[in-house]
């Protein structure tokens, strides 16, 4: 399969295309290397898929929620969480269609904040939450056998480093493996711990 990645060099992204590139040609993307693309940006996003062309999937491990105190965040930490991490994945998977063989994949990018919060993420799991929802109802007018899915992490990094549990960057990434490769659509693969 030929595999576009946006987010390729992010701490999931690089473990995701590591994964993937053992059975799959990986295209990666991300602001900083590879093929440019800001997926707060619609004309950024058309520009990497159509410098890419056509593919079997397109995977997402891009976007940043604001964190903070709900009291402390402003209107516009709101809206740029919902550009940048639900807009641009909602942009990307609306122009990807386009881009994708018959039978591809939208592999997108939540979070298990959508479903275990904790202080400071209102942000963040009002976006995940946001995400999961498109997905499920995305999944019902998806053309010409083309899935889409999401996977929501938890916590990522390097196991105890942080007095909090850490899932394994690798570990996470097999969920996107299995997202590809599957045959599951409308659904979110929860992968990790809070």
């Amino acid at each position: 399969m030929r595999v576009a990645l946006v987010g390729a060099t992010g701490r999931i992204g690089s473990a995701v295309a590591t994964a993937l590139a053992a059975r799959h040609e990986v295209v990666g993307g991300s602001r900083s290397a590879g093929v440019r693309v800001d997926i707060g940006d619609a004309g950024s996003i058309k520009a990497f898929l159509k410098e890419v062309g056509p593919v079997d999937a397109v995977v997402c491990c891009a976007g940043r929620p604001r964190w903070g105190p709900m009291a402390d965040l402003t209107s516009d930490d709101y809206l740029d969480s919902l550009r940048e991490k639900l807009l641009g994945q909602v942009s990307l998977t609306r122009q990807a269609i386009s881009h994708l063989r018959d039978g591809g994949a939208v592999v997108l990018t939540a979070g298990l904040l959508s479903r275990y919060p904790m202080p400071g993420s209102t942000a963040p799991a009002t976006v995940n939450a946001a995400l999961e929802g498109f997905v499920r109802a995305a999944a019902l007018e998806m053309p010409r056998g083309i899935r889409i899915v999401v996977v929501s992490p938890g916590r990522v990094g390097n196991p105890g480093t942080e007095s909090h549990p850490r899932t394994p960057p690798s570990e996470v990434a097999l969920a996107y493996v299995e997202a590809v490769e599957g045959a599951m659509t409308g659904s979110a693969i929860s992968v990790g711990r809070m």
